[in-house]
């Protein structure tokens, strides 16, 4: 819709966590890094915890295909609400594993067997679970013991659970010790800062094709991450309707006045700035309230691959 007219290959701010858009900040690299490491280690548990929308997903894509790459074994769990049961046969169904029987001890046969065929033939295996802060106690426990299946040194399988901050909360409950013990590793996501959050716009805009890095005004940057509190989803809401809205108007520059009208539709303005601490920035929010409620709006978001046309104004 608004491609050609921003000199456009494709759309920047698309919601699908596409890999190719992943922008390495400092600390983005350093939790890819790290979750590569832990795996390449065979550590047998990782986790990777974040705040709604800054990105896990889109790391956990980046981090599929390094290991696709590598010829890894891989199995990826995105609908964390199952029992035990259905755990299992999701497991086996991603691996090509064939277990005629529904009994779970000649399926953990089946799966132990399988992972030292692997292992003898120099293959990682990792099985990869999103949003498992949604995983129940006793399906978390079988995770647990999957960690049994192992040599005398080293891991069968690699397991990394992904989720938001509820899940290391979790995992700080008595009934979860044994597994938090078996945790080697802690990966995280965080928010951008201002400059990151200009960068990463930048960056987006170029990987989709841009020649130029004058359609969003510095201002309209600053605007941006300060509605977006440096949410990497919440910048591409606003991006994303900005190009749609200024296309409308006819405005090859966007300023400020069009992310404000987009954050004001999207209800991203009520946000109150506190005084902020001595040697802290003056674009510090108090943002834990607002976060959580906008996590939750933003959960049960999805923008659709068409945009709708903005509503018209006066």
């Amino acid at each position: 819709m608004y491609k050609s007219f921003f000199g456009l290959k494709e759309s920047p701010f698309n919601v699908n966590p596409d890999p190719r858009f992943l922008y390495l900040t400092k600390q983005i690299e350093e939790t890819l890094t790290g979750l590569m490491y832990g795996i390449q280690t065979r550590k047998g548990f990782v986790t990777l915890t974040g705040e709604v929308g800054t990105g896990k997903t889109t790391l956990i894509n980046r981090l599929l295909d390094w290991l696709r790459h590598r010829r890894a074994r891989t199995a990826s769990l995105f609908n964390s609400r199952m029992n035990t049961n259905q755990l299992f046969d999701f497991i086996l169904a991603e691996f090509d594993i064939v277990c005629d029987s529904k009994s779970k001890s000649q399926q953990l046969m089946k799966l132990n067997h399988w992972l030292l065929e692997r292992y003898r033939n120099g293959e990682t295996v990792v099985l990869i679970i999103d949003e498992a802060q949604n995983l129940t106690f006793p399906v978390l426990e079988e995770i647990r013991l999957l960690t049994n299946l192992e040599t005398s040194t080293e891991k069968l399988l690699q397991i990394v659970l992904s989720g938001q901050p509820e899940l290391e909360e979790r995992l700080k409950l008595p009934e979860l010790r044994q597994l938090r013990q078996r945790i080697m590793l802690r990966c995280k996501t965080l928010t951008l800062t201002k400059e990151e959050t200009c960068e990463y716009v930048l960056e987006r805009l170029k990987t989709a094709g841009a020649d130029s890095d004058t359609i969003f005004t510095p201002k309209a940057l600053e605007a941006i991450h300060l509605y977006s509190l440096g949410i990497p989803r919440v910048v591409n809401l606003l991006c994303e309707h900005s190009l749609v809205n200024a296309f409308v108007e006819n405005q090859r520059s966007i300023e400020p006045r069009i992310v404000e009208e987009v954050a004001r539709e999207f209800l991203l303005d009520e946000v109150e700035p506190i005084a902020p601490s001595d040697g802290a920035k003056s674009d510090v929010f108090s943002s834990e309230a607002f976060i959580q409620n906008l996590g939750e709006a933003l959960s049960r978001f999805r923008l659709s691959p068409s945009v709708p046309p903005p509503r018209q104004r006066k």
